[in-house]
């Protein structure tokens, strides 16, 4: 018979899995990325995760086990996108407000199971397990905050600055080719 004790240990397990996937990729993303404000929140955040790995092995402990690691299968994932958005983006100011979007997306994830496995511990009556969960799950919104913060006083905006020269760059391309030979020497002049 599955417990609730049995569901919290698999989940526990598939988010221990997921912070060490995170921990892993986010040096990747600290490099890529060309925003001081935000390679700060990055490193920031990269020391927190490897916090809550440690933090995971004392709520293993709390059940009497030892951690252990069951794949996360959408952190993978999204661990994935983050190594594509590295390459596809590399060296735009674009490329802050898409790892911001996946920095979102992962935490979005671990506050859906921080948030579940908190309850959990509580109805389970571990109240050290339920302490250490919601530690982390504060600190995971905390973390998510921060990024939209970011996203929104400065790193979206560049993304679009950047949209905007590109398009008026295409624009006066465009207007180039059409324009007549008369024209051109006129603006030439």
């Amino acid at each position: 018979m599955i417990t609730l004790q049995t569901l919290l240990l698999n989940d526990l397990a598939t988010i221990y899995d997921a912070e060490r996937q995170i921990a892993a990729a986010l040096p990747l993303m600290i490099g890529a990325s060309t925003s001081d404000d935000l390679t700060n929140a990055l490193q920031s955040h990269l020391e927190e995760t490897q916090g809550h790995v440690s933090k995971l092995k004392q709520i293993f402990d709390c059940f009497g086990l030892k951690a252990r690691a069951t794949t996360c299968l959408p952190v993978r994932g999204l661990v994935e996108e983050s190594e594509k958005i590295c390459q596809d983006f590399d060296g735009s100011p674009v490329i802050n407000a898409a790892l911001i979007a996946i920095a979102q997306k992962m935490e979005h994830h671990e506050i859906a199971a921080y948030g579940c496995l908190h309850e959990w511990a509580g109805l389970l009556k571990n109240k050290e397990a339920a302490g250490l969960l919601l530690e982390i799950l504060e600190e995971e919104k905390s973390a998510n905050c921060a990024l939209t913060d970011l996203a929104r006083e400065s790193s979206n905006q560049e993304a679009l600055e950047e949209a905007d020269d590109e398009d008026l760059d295409e624009d006066d391309s465009a207007a180039q080719k059409d324009a007549s030979p008369m024209s051109r020497r006129i603006r030439a002049s």
